[in-house]
């Protein structure tokens, strides 16, 4: 995976964060992940001028702002709605993935409990929006 890419995360997990981490350091070491543990952040950090990520990974179960009120927040914003949003959480429940679909949500995955399970799917996750920003010419 040749292309720079700029993810952030946000999750309240510290475990989740060192996880990624780790993944990303892994399979795509000319990548960036930041990392963030609530939606105050992950919007101050959004809405200051510096680089967007070109993808946002967003846990749902967390205090305060969840992933929901974050997604919508995001998509309700002529800045930052342009920006996918990969919904990454442990909940399968049907319910929440058609929220997260009804507030546009780009993708919807439920986190792997094996290291080896979640390293293969976010090397999946990775080679698909690598190829989406290439073949948009994002090179």
């Amino acid at each position: 995976m040749a292309v720079p890419f700029h993810y952030l995360l946000i999750d309240d997990n510290p475990q989740d964060h060192l996880l990624a981490q780790e993944a990303f350091d892994y399979l795509c070491p000319d990548c960036k992940l930041t990392c963030v543990s609530n939606g105050q952040e992950a919007l101050r950090l959004l809405r200051s001028h510096g680089e967007q990520p070109d993808v946002l990974l967003l846990d749902i179960n967390m205090p305060g702002m969840n992933g929901f009120d974050i997604l919508k927040t995001v998509k309700e914003d002529a800045q930052l709605r342009h920006i996918p949003v990969v919904m990454l959480t442990t909940s399968g429940a049907r319910e929440d993935i058609s929220k997260a679909y009804s507030l546009f949500a780009s993708s919807y995955l439920v986190k792997s409990t094996s290291f080896d399970d979640f390293l293969r799917q976010i090397e999946a996750f990775l080679k698909y929006w690598q190829a989406s920003r290439v073949s948009h010419g994002v090179a």
